[in-house]
């Protein structure tokens, strides 16, 4: 993928790109960051738990895998939001994944979550392998669900009680967006 440059509403340039290992460091700032910032995720302040070693790992594989991407969007070289793309990784499954996306607070509601989106269908409709793209999304995280919908995604189920953040038990949607055969 080569990175791509959009003009946010607020007048900032912000870069889109395939993230590579040596983004290993910033990419935990940015997460123990971003985790503190919301409690629609999975994981909260300290929970991400990677080393640095782990995280370049883990980027090094998701840029030679098919069916793993991983880009972030940066301004002025900062990352602002990052979205990650894990597909199956046995032959009965490898033709679907789930993605995960996070933006930092202080650039909501600047349309970088739908550009991300959008990247990751493109992306994924060119892979030659994924033809099935699932998220997990908080049933009261309607923004999310408002974005998910205008590309496409569908609802198909949900899961009662699968997360629990300051006490309370939250349920999540899982969506689908099927590309093809």
């Amino acid at each position: 993928m080569t990175a791509a440059g959009h003009i946010l509403p607020n007048g900032e340039t912000l870069t889109i790109r395939e993230a590579e290992a040596l983004d290993a460091g910033p990419i935990i700032e940015y997460v123990d960051l971003v985790c503190g910032e919301t409690d629609f995720l999975s994981f909260g302040a300290g929970d991400f738990g990677m080393s640095l070693e782990e995280e370049m790992l883990f980027l090094e594989q998701s840029r030679e895998a098919d069916n793993r991407f991983y880009i972030v969007a940066t301004v002025d070289e900062r990352i602002v939001a990052s979205l990650g793309f894990d597909g199956g990784r046995r032959p009965r499954t490898r033709h679907a994944g789930e993605f995960g996306v996070t933006v930092r607070k202080s650039h909501w509601g600047l349309g970088i979550g739908s550009i991300l989106l959008d990247t990751m269908i493109d992306w994924a409709r060119a892979s030659g392998c994924v033809n099935k793209i699932n998220l997990r999304c908080r049933v009261d995280n309607a923004r999310a669900i408002r974005l998910y919908e205008s590309r496409g995604f569908e609802i198909e189920g949900t899961l009662r009680r699968d997360l629990f953040v300051n006490g309370e038990y939250h349920d999540h949607l899982l969506m689908g967006l099927i590309l093809g055969d």
